[in-house]
């Protein structure tokens, strides 16, 4: 039986929250060989967050605050290592809180990893649900990044870690800037499924051009070197 972390960042969409933990509660009663339990990290929410009980599926869960919001890369990061030092799992799930990340595709990432217990695997994106024009920015984003890197990164932070991987990214101060930029340069041998980008459950998404400029950069820091020499 393997022990399965989901790992979610939130920063004020509660509701959001409480809805995804609904969904997934539903969703992993059926699967099986795996235990599940959760870890919501709190990124200084300035909203004060509910009481939320344990759902039924769970066998542990726990929400951890950070003092103040420090953004999702340093919230994803702090919560890996957080998990490295007090909890027990064999993979970590890591998936944003707001529906955007498809809660009916964890089975398909516990699958894949099943398969093969010694590689991680990343939700590669295949469809998403934004407008057009934000859409066509993203692939320009994808081409930039490729350009001045030489790596193509179309997965985001939806992702099955293995404890080895964890332990590896913990390591590197590139996981403070980019998740994705670090997974790609520090994990050589990645599985995928392919994903659809879903639609947040309450309210606009919260992506926008000076953010996605901001991710692309983010990721090209990752690749300093690389950058230099291109």
């Amino acid at each position: 039986m393997k022990n399965i972390l989901i790992l979610i960042p939130v920063y004020n969409d509660w509701e959001s929250l409480k809805k995804l933990l609904d969904e997934i509660n539903k969703l992993i009663k059926d699967i099986n060989q795996v235990k599940f339990k959760c870890t919501i990290i709190d990124d200084g929410s300035s909203i004060t967050k509910p009481n939320l009980e344990k759902p039924s599926n769970f066998t542990n869960f726990k929400v951890i605050s950070m003092k103040e919001n420090k953004g999702h890369a340093r919230c994803n990061a702090f919560g890996l290592i957080y998990s490295l030092k007090h909890e027990k799992f064999d993979f970590i799930i890591l998936m944003d809180g707001d529906g955007e990340d498809r809660p009916e595709e964890i089975e398909k990432l516990v699958l894949k990893t099943l398969e093969n217990n010694s590689k991680s695997v990343v939700a590669k994106r295949v469809k998403r649900s934004e407008n057009i024009f934000f859409r066509t920015l993203y692939q320009i984003h994808k081409v930039i990044t490729f350009v001045f890197t030489g790596n193509l990164i179309n997965f985001g932070n939806y992702s099955c870690l293995t404890k080895n991987d964890v332990l590896k990214l913990s390591k590197k101060k590139s996981l403070w800037r980019s998740f994705s930029g670090s997974v790609k340069k520090n994990i050589k041998n990645l599985e995928s499924i392919r994903s659809e980008r879903g639609k947040r459950y309450f309210g606009p998404s919260k992506m926008s051009l000076l953010k996605l400029i901001i991710h692309s950069l983010s990721i090209m820091s990752v690749f300093k070197l690389q950058l230099v020499l291109r």
